[in-house]
């Protein structure tokens, strides 16, 4: 069966009209160029007419209203990822903030102008697509969840289509050599590369360790060392499938731990006595890296080289996943001491460098352009640290 037209809109010449009578009321427009222009426009003025019908006239909500009430919302449920969340919705503020939530879509030119801004200033699409991830989420809440008095929506209609960007300027991952890894922590200030070093034992977030706490560790004296059980509220991920989950400590993630101890009444990592936050990827870091000649080196490469290591150490894939916090259906949230001993005698194995096979194929290709630069004399004018044993 042929697909059944819309009643109301009439062809009058080049172009088309709109003359329909909906609940009394008579809707006419004229101008479209085509049959489904008049179409769209029809169904997005029925739609706001039922709406009204059912609720009264709309309220308005600007964005910069519902990012309010995001991030109280946020805050009410210690919501894990709050400060990024802030710091996503700031940057894209000022390009939509005015807008009501109506007029965020897809074609709006202030989010257009949103992307192009941050591309010009070298941000990959992988991270403009956060904030727009946190347009999308605020959009489906005004839509679906939030409600004023008269139990009218935030938003009456539909929640627009906020489209990711393709993922095809995504950088690759660059796990680090012990050499890179010698030359990065002496570059880095104290606090900064205290951890760093835990990160590359433990293999956790740089968020976790920012607001890693005292009242989470839990000593075990059976193996020497300390586990931390973070709660699920501070773990990213979807609320309904997040569990508490444990960091477990080597020899080298233990002593950092000791350095620390004292230093603070509640946190475990912090900087000239107060608690670190917006994470390890501040000026401080990306100094520390140019100074190393690692200068396109993330945060999260740390985590990259943990999870490299392991796999080397030939650690089971499970247990990498538990690990590095990776979601698996058979993951519990309570830890036997079985599994407990199980992550000890992984982490155990990266403590030092034992001269396994540690570099991956993006080490080799830097190392090849790096002699080819060498050999036509077009080195980088770059301070390079003198290697010091780091372990």
């Amino acid at each position: 069966m042929g697909r059944t037209k819309t009643s109301g809109i009439y062809a009058t010449g080049n172009t088309y009209e709109i003359d329909k009578t909906y609940a009394g009321e008579r809707i006419r427009q004229c101008g479209f160029e085509s049959f489904e222009e008049a179409e769209n426009w029809l169904i997005q003025k029925l739609e706001k007419s039922r709406a009204i019908r059912l609720y009264g006239v709309p309220v308005k909500r600007t964005f910069a209203q519902a990012s309010a009430r995001y991030v109280k919302q946020s805050a009410d449920e210690v919501k894990a990822s709050l400060e990024s969340d802030i710091y996503l919705l700031k940057v894209v503020m000022p390009y939509i903030g005015h807008l009501t939530l109506e007029e965020i879509h897809n074609d709006s030119e202030e989010l257009k102008a949103f992307i192009k801004d941050r591309r010009d200033a070298g941000c990959k699409n992988k991270t403009i697509n956060l904030s727009l991830g946190a347009v999308r989420r605020i959009l489906n809440l005004a839509a679906r969840s939030w409600r004023h008095k008269n139990n009218q929506p935030w938003l009456i209609q539909e929640p627009p289509l906020i489209s990711m960007l393709d993922l095809s300027d995504q950088r690759p991952p660059r796990p680090i050599t012990w050499d890179e890894q010698r030359r990065l922590l002496p570059n880095l200030a104290g606090h900064l590369a205290a951890m760093a070093l835990f990160v590359l034992h433990t293999g956790i977030r740089d968020d976790v360790v920012c607001n890693l706490q005292w009242e989470w560790e839990v000593p075990i004296p059976q193996l020497g060392v300390s586990a931390f059980l973070v709660p699920k509220e501070h773990v990213k991920g979807i609320k309904s499938n997040k569990v508490d989950r444990v960091i477990m400590c080597n020899a080298v993630a233990q002593s950092v731990i000791e350095e620390q101890r004292g230093q603070h009444c509640t946190h475990v990592f912090t900087y000239r006595g107060h608690h670190i936050r917006g994470g390890m990827n501040n000026t401080g870091w990306q100094n520390g890296r140019e100074l190393a000649g690692l200068g396109d080196l993330h945060v999260h490469d740390l985590r990259h080289t943990v999870g490299m290591r392991l796999r080397e150490a030939g650690v089971a894939e499970e247990t990498i996943a538990d690990i590095l916090w990776h979601r698996r259906k058979s993951m519990t949230a309570h830890y036997s001491m079985a599994q407990l001993v199980e992550l000890h005698q992984a982490v155990v194995k990266i403590e030092n460098e034992t001269h396994r096979w540690n570099i991956s194929l993006m080490s080799l290709i830097r190392d090849r352009e790096a002699l080819k630069a060498q050999v036509t004399g077009n080195l980088p004018d770059k301070k390079i640290a003198t290697q010091a044993v780091y372990a």
